[in-house]
């Protein structure tokens, strides 16, 4: 294949013991959620192997029917907070909710981490898609689908007017004269929308990135002007090479209108992905996990990605048509779109969400993983991945040892981390504060 002449970002899609319905249950991987060890030892071996950053996925709902890494986890931003002192290099991002929390809080402990890491911090912006969270923060109702993003919009606007509280050289320490603050580089917000009222200022120095690095993973058509206009990284729900590459177009062309550069905007889909010494040895991995799921457990977790119960319909039976999904729309639509493709049954489609949580299943050799992909790659379909072992460490342990090689050895991936900081690995620049571009203006 053509080496292209960029190369490809990598990012760890972390989970205590692994994406699969009952990853739990195969032999050595890990079994304590709430454990720092786990987290740590996946994410000094991603960042080992030169990954961009580690991912944190989250929701502030425990559903008690589902599965073990989904009902008893470690909040995020605690944890990052823990992986920022212990790591060196690798980028830190987590996901939080705009519906269900406070801006302020919010813009003050990702400027933390960002401050304490040295520049590695991201968030993952999301809108929340469980409505049985709404109980958990004294709502009557989770707010309609639309509604969400409109609330996401104005959080995020406050968010970064927090993050520019103060100018680049606004602090300083000058013992002899008395001084450490130049408060004419002070800016409060005061901002009164529709959702929020915040005044301002922050409490902490503008951060080594100016803002973290901003995520989103909307599928909807608000879900993605949202992130042509805010988003640095997009995580999607993509199965078929050809409507990634109509994905990726389409959101590069959205990311120009609204006056950004698309050079830095990074599409990164995810992937599971199954190494074995031949195919034949990757697929027997596969049928080993599968034989441990709960068949109730792992239609579940097809409904909620669905966004419908799906206990009624035979399970040998093509997939039903189904209603536009209120939820998880992504992951919806993709996996739709897989069993019509492929003719799958609903017990099919269970077991391949089942493993992969309705992303793209890579299985093989190293090097047929690696193709799979450096063929997305190098077609534009995706600027990177975002890997997401079915169990840990064994799976990841795989890819980091097997196919990271393969795709360094081939031009596609680094040897070295080019930068300090997230964006500086990434591409991204650094967002320069609203004063120093007001100035430079004048």
């Amino acid at each position: 294949m053509t080496t292209p002449a960029k190369q490809m970002r990598l990012g760890l899609y972390l989970q205590a013991n692994g994406l699969h319905v009952a990853s739990w249950r195969m032999p050595g991987t890990y079994t304590d959620p709430e454990n720092f060890r786990p987290y740590l030892a996946q994410t000094m071996a991603a960042e080992k192997a030169k990954f961009d950053m580690v991912f944190l996925a989250d929701s502030p709902h425990c559903n008690p029917q589902g599965t073990l890494g989904l009902m008893v986890k470690t909040e995020p931003l605690t944890l990052l907070a823990a992986l920022a002192v212990t790591t060196s290099h690798i980028g830190l991002a987590a996901t939080v909710s705009t519906t269900y929390t406070e801006p302020y809080n919010i813009a003050r402990i990702l400027s933390s981490i960002d401050h304490l890491s040295g520049g590695r911090a991201a968030w993952n912006v999301v809108t929340g898609a469980q409505p049985g969270a709404a109980a958990n923060f004294g709502r009557a109702s989770h707010p309609p689908h639309d509604e969400r993003y409109k609330i996401a919009e104005e959080y995020v606007e406050v968010i970064k007017g927090l993050w520019d509280s103060w100018e680049d050289d606004a602090f300083f320490v000058d013992r002899e004269a008395g001084r450490f603050v130049d408060k004419n580089k002070m800016h409060r917000i005061d901002h009164k929308g529709t959702y929020f009222s915040v005044a301002g200022p922050l409490n902490c120095s503008r951060s080594p990135q100016g803002y973290p690095v901003l995520i989103q993973a909307g599928a909807s058509e608000v879900g993605r002007a949202f992130a042509a206009a805010e988003a640095e990284v997009i995580f999607t729900v993509q199965q078929d090479h050809g409507l990634a590459k109509t994905f990726a177009t389409e959101m590069r062309e959205a990311v120009a209108k609204t006056g950004r550069n698309p050079a830095h905007f990074k599409i990164m889909p995810g992937v599971c992905p199954i190494v074995g010494s031949s195919e034949a040895d990757a697929k027997a991995k596969l049928t080993e996990l599968c034989s441990y799921a709960d068949p109730a457990v792992a239609l579940r977790v097809l409904s909620d990605r669905m966004g419908q119960d799906l206990t009624p319909f035979p399970l040998d039976a093509p997939v039903p048509e189904l209603p536009p999904s209120g939820m998880m729309r992504g992951h919806a639509e993709a996996l739709t779109n897989l069993a019509r493709t492929r003719g799958m049954t609903l017990r099919e489609l269970r077991d391949y969400a089942s493993t992969s949580m309705g992303h793209r299943l890579l299985i093989g050799s190293p090097e047929q993983v690696a193709d799979g992909l450096e063929e997305w790659f190098a077609s534009g379909a995706a600027d990177g991945f975002n890997i997401m072992p079915p169990w840990s460490p064994g799976a990841l342990d795989d890819f980091v040892n097997e196919v990271v090689p393969i795709l360094q050895k081939r031009g596609l991936f680094r040897t070295e981390y080019e930068g300090k900081t997230l964006r500086e690995n990434l591409g991204i620049p650094r967002p320069p504060h609203p004063a120093t571009l007001k100035a430079a203006a004048q």
